[in-house]
């Protein structure tokens, strides 16, 4: 099978994925070969695919050659002899969480994206740049029929990490009241699904971004206000997410976040946070990072997706672009999100 592989990480200027063909991976017993129609392209894929993301390892080497991907959309193609929950032919995702020990103290309490054992698609095991991967079936989600496949995959990952960030903001449905000021600073892949779903819960959204491009799609989306992130906005915000991942956005956004609001920090990856005044965070306000994300989060947002319905803005590119999306990606030129696609 065509594949993308990383085999050791290096600037995505050198094209560090190679085309090569694989072998067809075989399902275990608790897992399902999906034939991939579509894949994301992710910021975490840029991490890793840089290096920034250390990748695991074995013993003394690091845990390459590895397919990257974790935004996937398929059909099961085959399953192992304890999967029931599927059939063959079934639209699938998969998202960045491969998989929990389901033992552990965070397991038992929900919190299966803080498990010490997790394994992560596109990291711990190959992912979607390719044109087959398996994964445990209890870790695939049924896509809702109304989604079409490179609609949905953005979902998976952008859509699914930012619904987990207005969760932990306890923003609209999840605890705050209907019309409070919501922040996005950065407008990407991520931040135009949260504004959908925000704007679904009556938030007023101000988003803080450099690119003209990302702020004209962010008043295209129903922003209240666009700006820079060294802008004053017209009030201050209920509650904030930052997806950029630059540390010294950290301050400025607190400095915007009225008393008692919450900052959730969305990166996997983040230049260092600089000293700041405790003025910032006086008056009970809270930082908060956001990290993976749980199978909940996943099929919470693919059924309110299906009923808003959300809507993402795509590019298309062939699997064998993935270095070029990339560096797109790094140049922040991607218009709403990339996806590579098997022509």
């Amino acid at each position: 099978m065509k594949a993308m592989v990383l085999k050791a990480p290096r600037p995505v200027e050198e094209n560090p994925l190679e085309l090569t063909e694989l072998p067809l991976p075989e399902p275990g017993a608790d897992e399902v070969r999906i034939e991939v129609l579509a894949c994301g392209v992710c910021h975490t894929d840029l991490h890793t695919v840089e290096g920034e993301l250390p990748l695991p390892s074995r013993g003394a080497r690091p845990c390459a050659p590895i397919v990257p991907g974790h935004q996937i959309v398929g059909v099961v193609e085959s399953m192992g002899a304890n999967v029931s929950r599927f059939r063959p032919g079934q639209r699938v995702g998969v998202t960045w969480l491969y998989s929990s020990c389901g033992e552990c103290d965070y397991c038992r309490r929900g919190l299966e994206n803080l498990c010490d054992s997790a394994r992560f698609t596109g990291l711990h095991a190959d992912g979607g740049y390719a044109k087959y991967m398996v994964v445990p079936a209890a870790y695939a989600f049924p896509i809702p029929p109304s989604i079409p496949d490179v609609q949905a995959a953005p979902l998976l990952c952008a859509g699914v990490i930012g619904y987990r960030s207005l969760r932990l903001c306890e923003v609209g449905a999840h605890g705050r009241a209907p019309g409070q000021r919501l922040g996005l600073y950065g407008f990407g892949a991520s931040a135009h699904v949260t504004i959908q779903v925000a704007r679904h819960w009556g938030c007023q959204v101000y988003v803080f971004t450099r690119s003209e491009e990302h702020r004209q799609h962010a008043l295209e989306l129903g922003a209240e206000w666009v700006g820079g992130a060294e802008d004053e906005p017209p009030a201050p915000m209920d509650a904030s997410i930052t997806f950029a991942p630059a540390g010294w956005i950290v301050p400025r956004a607190l400095a915007r976040l009225r008393k008692g609001g919450t900052l959730a920090i969305n990166a996997i990856h983040m230049s260092p946070i600089p000293e700041m005044d405790y003025s910032l965070i006086y008056g009970e306000r809270t930082v908060r990072s956001v990290a993976n994300l749980t199978r909940r989060d996943a099929e919470e947002l693919l059924q309110l997706a299906a009923e808003i319905p959300i809507h993402t803005d795509v590019e298309l590119y062939p699997l064998e672009e993935a270095n070029a999306v990339l560096q797109r990606l790094k140049r922040a030129e991607v218009r709403g999100a990339a996806v590579l696609v098997h022509w």
